[in-house]
């Protein structure tokens, strides 16, 4: 990036119409979490639902940060560092996003999806670095306040910002896809997730085709041709003037299409064609869902006229994200040589098979078997303990030897499991880190998932103490 800063105070004016103190100073970084502030960053004091920003603006003062934005006047005399003061802090946030988004000749790209956001969009940002400046939103910033953050913080310079947009109600995509203006819009899939908040999946189909509502004039949709909403999100793409079809996937009739995958040590060797051009690659990450993530990827470099033979060679160094399919390689102390494969993150029935898929699909070494530790799927609804005991199909398709369960709903899983497939079960993640820890082989290949709130982290953590710090890798 160049060495402007990325906000002067009199852009901050002009994107919020507040009022600024402290004469002319500048930003390089906008935060909203005083705890992570530093010299340089301006403060955003958000009202948050449980606690107001306003709160900690001594925090971040204490942090030495270039600024801080309130809405509190009473404030401004007793400030430290120099202030803006607007109306409402979430609106004057937005207005940043906003005023981010117009200054930059960009083009932009918005990911959304019942599974695969954060991957796909971390994948983007390592392909699309080939070709250019590339600006992506952080972590799993997806939601009301992450969208125009992340906006925010998009240097003027940027030539690829690439943003993830989530949502668990209907209507929550469509003012945060306004605001990003993508040029290409993915839908990753379509799946049974927070079907607590939607009445069936087809529900959810319509709340992810919002996102073709901000799409600018001229821009792609990019779709997963082999999940069955797929003609209903053509249909609500060109009723929002979307024209320029990407499907991916396997079908033949998908323009991004698979024509082959293999795993080998490592990641997984892909043939593909991409509208046109044959292309092979190594994904850097192990799973087929990577491997049906990096064609929409691909597509969407295709479609910005990025360099497909660059981005294609980038994704060799796709890592998981933390808690979604890192892998480690432990040394217990007494000698036991494990794989762990973290997916604590979160969970849902589609991104459970495509775990179950990736853990049978792995090679195995000497007598050492495949265990999956899962907790409890959140946000299903009535529909939550049927959707649990359907996990039975996939664990049985990938050859699972030991599965440990836990949580309430995880009950009727446990239930229609096979005696010589059940490890054990527990209400909760703690209880089974014992049972889980007694019984570990050699070779034995350890995959941990489950919902955030069931909070299998910590099963995670006792896994990687069974090794002093450094035979963890």
């Amino acid at each position: 990036m160049s060495g402007r800063p990325l906000w002067t105070s009199k852009e901050l004016v002009a994107a919020t119409g507040g009022a600024a103190t402290g004469g002319a100073w500048t930003a390089d970084h906008v935060t909203i979490d005083s705890r992570a502030s530093k010299p340089g960053d301006l403060f955003v004091a958000i009202q948050g639902l449980s606690r107001d920003g306003h709160e900690f603006v001594a925090m971040a003062e204490d942090a030495q940060v270039a600024g801080v934005m309130i809405s509190r006047a009473d404030m401004v005399a007793d400030l430290k560092v120099p202030s803006l003061l607007v109306a409402d802090t979430l609106e004057g946030l937005n207005d940043l996003g906003r005023f981010a988004r117009a200054r930059v000749d960009a083009k932009v790209i918005a990911v959304t999806g019942s599974v695969g956001k954060t991957g796909t969009k971390e994948s983007l940002k390592l392909a699309l670095s080939a070709s250019g400046r590339t600006h992506a939103s952080a972590a799993s910033y997806n939601n009301l306040w992450g969208v125009p953050l992340s906006l925010a913080r998009m240097p003027a310079d940027t030539d690829f910002g690439i943003f993830e947009i989530g949502m668990n109600h209907a209507g929550e995509i469509i003012p945060l896809t306004k605001m990003v203006q993508p040029d290409v819009a993915i839908v990753t899939t379509v799946a049974p997730v927070h079907l607590e908040f939607f009445d069936g999946v087809g529900a959810i189909a319509e709340a992810k085709a919002e996102i073709f509502q901000g799409v600018r004039p001229g821009g792609t949709a990019v779709i997963n041709r082999d999940i069955p909403h797929y003609d209903l999100l053509v249909a609500r793409a060109e009723a929002c003037g979307v024209h320029n079809m990407i499907g991916f996937g396997e079908s033949p009739q998908a323009q991004a299409r698979l024509i082959s995958y293999q795993p080998g040590g490592i990641g997984t060797d892909v043939v593909a064609e991409i509208c046109g051009n044959e292309l092979t690659y190594h994904l850097g990450a192990p799973g087929y869902h990577w491997v049906l993530n990096s064609l929409a990827v691909l597509s969407a470099v295709h479609a910005v006229g990025a360099d497909l033979g660059k981005a294609a060679a980038a994704l060799s160094a796709l890592e998981p994200p933390k808690g979604r399919g890192a892998e480690k390689k432990i040394e217990t102390i007494d000698g036991r040589q494990l794989i762990l494969v973290d997916e604590s993150y979160n969970a849902n029935p589609a991104s459970m098979a495509a775990a179950f898929k990736t853990l049978g699909a792995r090679a195995m070494s000497g007598a050492g078997r495949r265990i999956a530790v899962i907790g409890d799927m959140r946000e299903l609804g009535e529909t939550s303990d049927a959707l649990h005991a359907a996990l039975e199909g996939p664990i049985a398709a990938a050859g699972v030897d030991q599965v440990y369960c836990c949580g309430p709903h995880m009950r009727a899983l446990w239930d229609v499991l096979p005696e010589a497939q059940r490890g054990a079960y527990a209400e909760t993640s703690e209880e089974l880190i014992q049972p889980l820890l007694a019984t570990l082989k050699s070779d034995d290949v350890v995959m941990i998932k489950g919902s955030l709130g069931t909070h299998m982290a910590p099963i995670v953590k006792a896994v990687e103490a069974l090794a002093p710090p450094a035979a963890v890798s």
